[in-house]
């Protein structure tokens, strides 16, 4: 297979994202689909819990449980999230190069430093969405010294209070505008951190420097093909969900647990089957940025020449991908 190891334009880099995930969907779903699942489990937990407990009528301990829980959910999102970036990764990664990748032999590799994906991750997320976390809890402490928003009576004929809620709200509008152009700029500037992580055995805060690094000079095309992803997401799941929007319009916004269980199980397909699609994009970028900036592709030449090992050139990134026991055909050999 033709690997591509030279500069690519943003087409041929969009068509090869599309290449690879369509020839190698099953191992690329499958591998994404851990992280779909946990996501829906987690969910219908929720959705369990909640409608167990009539809200209205909670008491203080049980609201604090269930903050806590929440709290512990976010955590699992996290480490899920970062786990199976890098096994994506990885397997793409042994893909683009023309090798043998699997599940399981996916998981495997990256699994011994699974604590450092889980602890980027958790620093890219802190980094991106805290400006956002502490918006939030400002406007909370606003509103709550807001006359009568605690109490549920807001005097809609007091000019003063109406004003400071126009104010509040307003401000809280403008702030997210600006913290969606942070977390852009941030997130297209972490973009590559993951990648180079896995591919270069690199900690945390390495592969956060690396990024910025390798990702200077190609973030306006990260940029394009993240509008991409989001739109095909977005737009599956609007399909997909399409029935939950109208319940909720004839029921006036109630939706029962049945509802939502049957929207998570729908959601996990939807996240298993195009969940990969960026983080794919992702990787090819990496290697296309390392061949634009260290002449990666003659040093993968070189390699595949036997002129030398990755242990000569001292670059962890080139890992060989696990032998097959026996030659396998068709997409037998991108999946168990």
């Amino acid at each position: 297979m033709e690997t591509g190891i030279r500069p690519l334009t943003l087409g041929e880099i969009l068509d090869r994202t599309a290449l690879l995930y369509r020839t190698n969907f099953l191992l690329f779903a499958g591998i994404f689909a851990v992280y779909a699942g946990l996501l829906m489990i987690l969910n219908l937990v929720q959705i369990g819990v909640t409608s167990w407990f009539d809200f209205a009528h909670a008491g203080l301990a049980i609201k604090v449980a269930l903050f806590g829980a929440l709290a512990v959910k976010i955590f699992v999102i996290i480490a899920g999230a970062g786990v199976t970036t890098a096994a994506i990764n990885r397997a793409v990664a042994w893909v683009h190069l023309g090798q043998r990748a699997t599940i399981s032999s996916s998981f495997k590799s990256i699994l011994p430093k699974s604590g450092r994906y889980i602890w980027l991750t958790f620093i890219m997320y802190v980094i991106i969405g805290g400006p956002l976390v502490l918006g939030l809890v400002a406007g909370g402490v606003f509103l709550a010294r807001t006359p009568g928003f605690l109490a549920g009576q807001i005097d809609t004929s007091n000019k003063g209070t109406m004003l400071a809620y126009v104010a509040i709200f307003g401000g809280f509008g403008l702030f997210f505008l600006g913290w969606l152009v942070y977390s852009t700029l941030m997130g297209l500037r972490y973009s590559l951190s993951v990648p180079s992580s896995v591919m270069e055995d690199l900690k945390a805060w390495a592969s956060i420097k690396r990024s910025v690094y390798l990702s200077k000079g190609s973030r306006g095309r990260i940029f394009v093909l993240l509008l991409l992803a989001l739109a095909i997401e977005i737009g599956f799941s609007m399909i997909s969900q399409l029935f939950i929007f109208i319940l909720a319009f004839k029921h006036h916004g109630q939706i029962g647990p049945v509802a939502q269980s049957v929207s998570q199980i729908i959601a996990f397909f939807t996240n298993a089957f195009l969940g990969p699609i960026y983080a794919t994009g992702l990787t090819l970028f990496y290697y296309d940025q390392r061949v634009r900036k260290e002449g990666f592709d003659i040093e993968w030449m070189m390699l595949s020449a036997g002129m030398t090992t990755s242990a000569d050139t001292g670059d962890a990134s080139i890992m060989p991908a696990p032998p097959a026991p026996e030659p396998l055909s068709g997409t037998e050999s991108t999946h168990e």
